[in-house]
């Protein structure tokens, strides 16, 4: 099937913005063209909720702009969808009229349910928790999604946002106004107390949207944070407030200099914090992820689950991440498969002798790294594992939070321990000595079975291990294979020392014939 594009225009309270998705053969969303203009027309809204003319000449300048730029790209599908401020505006159906007569756009208004759940859509079906509360604070309204096991509970919209907010508290008075920041702290938390279901909900509150992605831009520039990416990144409390405080301590000027705020967010990131915080507190939170995939990648999951047959499933979102990485690196599938199956056995006999002991999470991480093991021959053969550990580590992966991920790639570029350790320096304090020396066993296990694997013909049928007679370090592999197996027998001599230093021992391989 060939590639598709999908345009897709969101009308915000704050922004106006359009982007391009491009979906393959095997449903990958990846985004080609990202353009957005901060209309903020919810300000064009006037006493009686009617959207001024200086507002429609806005939206209607900023569609007229994004449907040229569209049309360039040749794109198949348009779903071109309007929030609060055209929601609240009681000339809607007239703007909507005026779009359609000036740029042909069926311009759809989300109501509040269907803005929070696509939203929320997008995140169950993109991240690997099962609970949480979902927080999607635009220009004039405020999104909650409760959902537990992958399934939504309750919703509100709250009818604020980061503009109004503004508008509310701060107008007239500096960004960081302390008496103004205490008033809508208050304020806020009056509007969260209204919701019983919300109090102590004692979940993660995950954030979504542009005011989110820059609280935590800015936090992991302040840190060194050592890994690419903001999707399913996670914050302790205090490291929320400390952001927060950063931010109403700071000038107008300063905020203006400081990596990883937007230029345009500058004005408004007070008003999203306050929110932010004040929700954490009032959930009891365990924490603040953060979610890239919000409304728009909700309509297009939707669109593609609609139109291909349900690809994207809630509950095997990390399967379909490594899936679709496999495919995008070439990785055989067959021989990824005779990796799990040689690497799943080994472990086996390992736990058995007590020698290594890991639990089913770390086991089902096994397989995935076996899987994409080595996936950085893609780019370069020589250099293939720090390629892999490299795309690993600093890929924006479905369903793995950001420790996952570099625990995946540690595994899945194994090639010997120096390496290991110059990897596992840049994320230093991330894990325990004993997890470290885990993680380096696994992948030396994953390392062996491709060994095993070596001509990519699954040869291998069974393995068995035993202890020498009258030798505590002695042991015999006893490799059963159906074929000829000759490349196999090199390469498992020549990397038996990744085996031998998990056994803590040496390993006499005896390779036997099923005809034997």
């Amino acid at each position: 099937m060939p590639n598709q594009r999908i345009g897709l225009i969101d009308v915000g309270s704050n922004t106006i913005r359009l982007v391009i998705f491009e979906i393959d053969a095997n449903q990958t969303i990846t985004e080609l063209q990202n353009i957005k203009t901060p209309a903020r027309l919810v300000q064009y809204l006037d006493e009686d909720q009617i959207m001024k003319k200086d507002g429609i000449e806005v939206l209607l300048e900023a569609l007229e702009s994004f449907t040229e730029i569209a049309h360039r790209y040749h794109i198949e599908t348009m779903i071109s969808v309007a929030t609060a401020a055209i929601r609240r505006s009681k000339n809607a159906q007239s703007i909507l009229k005026l779009v359609k007569d000036k740029t042909d756009l069926d311009l759809k208004i989300l109501n509040e349910e269907e803005e929070a759940f696509f939203g929320n859509y997008a995140v169950r079906h993109t991240m690997g928790l099962r609970d949480g509360v979902t927080i999607d604070i635009g220009g004039g309204s405020t999104e909650l999604t409760l959902f537990k096991d992958k399934q939504v509970v309750k919703s509100h919209s709250f009818p604020f946002g980061v503009v109004s907010l503004k508008t509310q508290f701060f107008d007239g008075k500096e960004h960081n106004d302390p008496k103004a920041i205490k008033k809508a702290e208050n304020w806020v938390r009056e509007q969260m107390a209204t919701l019983d279901w919300l109090s102590e909900v004692n979940v993660p509150l995950i954030g979504i949207g542009g005011s989110a992605r820059n609280i935590a831009d800015v936090f992991q520039r302040q840190s060194n944070y050592p890994i690419a990416g903001i999707h399913e990144y996670t914050m302790k409390e205090s490291e929320l407030v400390d952001t927060f405080q950063l931010l109403a301590d700071s000038s107008m000027k300063q905020l203006s200099k400081l990596d990883g705020l937007s230029e345009d967010r500058k004005d408004i990131i007070i008003p999203a914090g306050i929110v932010f915080v004040q929700l954490f507190h009032y959930m009891d939170s365990s924490e603040f992820a953060l979610s890239t995939r919000g409304l728009r990648e909700g309509l297009v999951i939707d669109y593609i689950n609609r139109t291909h047959n349900t690809p994207y499933d809630l509950y095997g979102v990390k399967r379909q991440t490594v899936e679709r990485m496999s495919k995008r690196y070439n990785i055989r599938a067959i021989g990824a498969h005779q990796r799990i199956l040689l690497a799943d056995r080994l472990i086996n006999l390992l736990q058995e002798k007590n020698i290594i002991s890991i639990n089913e999470d770390q086991l089902i991480l096994v397989h995935y790294a076996a899987s994409l093991y080595n996936l950085g021959s893609y780019v370069e053969d020589d250099s293939k594992s720090q390629h892999t550990f490299y795309i690993i580590s600093n890929s924006n992966l479905q369903g793995f939070n950001h420790k996952d991920r570099v625990r995946l790639a540690l595994m899945a570029s194994y090639k010997n321990r120096s390496l290991f350790n110059q990897y596992s320096q840049t994320v230093e304090g991330w894990f325990s000595e004993e997890e470290s020396e885990t993680l380096l066993y696994l992948g030396s296990i994953i390392k062996f079975a491709e060994a095993l694997n070596d001509s990519h013909v699954n040869m291998v049928t069974d393995i068995q291990l035993t202890k020498r007679k009258n030798s505590e370090d002695e042991f015999e592999l006893t490799v059963t294979y159906n074929g000829d197996v000759v490349s196999e027998k090199y390469r498992a001599n020549k990397h038996k020392n990744h085996l031998e230093r998990v056994l803590g021992g040496t390993v006499h391989i005896i390779f036997k014939s099923e005809s034997q």
